[in-house]
């Protein structure tokens, strides 16, 4: 009987920062994470064995990439919703689930109730009964590559998520993918890497401002940053943001350099490069 009982009891709500920092604990667990909906955490969320996930709109974006993870999961069963980027702080579950407002939500998540307008806390409570995902996902291209590598100087890394950055990062100027907030708020969160720079997006910059907090932290420890309006590149495509994005905004020790709102990233990389004498 104790068995039955544990097997029909629903799945716990459980709340996360980000994505990219899951483990046994979240398997069949129903998740709301500071995340942006792009396909990169749909990817870490289905291969983390959740139930259902929530994650943050962040702004839409380019060809709407801050929500392809709806239609990502929902080809493998599993049911998610967005709230607004205006609703709650990117990258701060706790604040989503305290504040959040569904704007997105898949055909899964809709067979139980979720909806846009909808509080998060409540959606999270209706996806505790969606059914478990029948799917696998796919194998995830290479989200780490060399954008830029020449002799003598700075080599520029794409990384589809800021939590590929390592200690091999070390002096490299970074592209992201990733939205430009801190996690929970928290600066030593912002890069683990000493790069020389860091690109990343404004997840359409939202409440509080919070998509664009990883730039006074990274400034403190004198690395130049920028992001990247949303509306120029997919968010979660390192690629998107070297090839398309443009800043929107630039940290003190980018300025210095003399990086500017409006410059393309490749040129804001080129910057950086000719200047890195300043940064050493």
């Amino acid at each position: 009987m104790g068995a039955e009982v544990a097997a029909a009891r629903p799945p716990a709500v459980m709340v996360a920062d980000s994505v990219t920092r899951l483990g046994a604990q979240h398997v069949d667990a129903v998740l709301v994470a500071g995340s942006h909906g792009g396909l990169y955490p749909a990817f870490v969320a289905a291969k983390a064995g959740l139930r259902a996930i929530v994650l943050n709109d962040a702004g839409v974006g380019k060809e709407q990439a801050g929500i392809a993870a709806l239609a990502y999961l929902e080809r493998l069963g599993m049911a998610a919703a967005v709230v607004g980027y205006m609703s709650a702080r990117i990258g701060d579950g706790a604040d989503m689930l305290a504040r959040g407002r569904i704007s997105h939500a898949n055909a899964p998540a809709q067979l139980v109730g979720v909806r846009p307008g909808l509080r998060c806390d409540e959606a999270a409570q209706l996806l505790t009964s969606a059914p478990p995902p029948t799917g696998v996902p796919p194998s995830y291209e290479e989200a780490r590559f060399p954008l830029r590598e020449g002799s003598g100087e700075p080599a520029v890394w794409g990384l589809d998520s800021n939590a590929l950055a390592g200690s091999q990062d070390r002096g490299r100027i970074l592209v992201t993918g990733s939205h430009g907030g801190l996690l929970g708020g928290r600066p030593e969160t912002a890069l683990k890497a000493d790069a020389l720079a860091a690109v990343y997006n404004d997840a359409g910059v939202g409440a509080d401002g919070a998509g664009v907090t990883r730039l006074p932290a990274l400034a403190a420890r004198g690395i130049a940053a920028a992001t990247v309006d949303c509306q120029t590149a997919r968010i979660g495509d390192a690629c998107s943001t070297w090839e398309t994005g443009i800043a929107s905004h630039v940290n003190d020790v980018a300025v210095g350099l003399g990086a500017r709102v409006g410059m393309r990233v490749q040129d804001f990389t080129a910057l950086v490069i000719a200047r890195s004498g300043q940064l050493r």
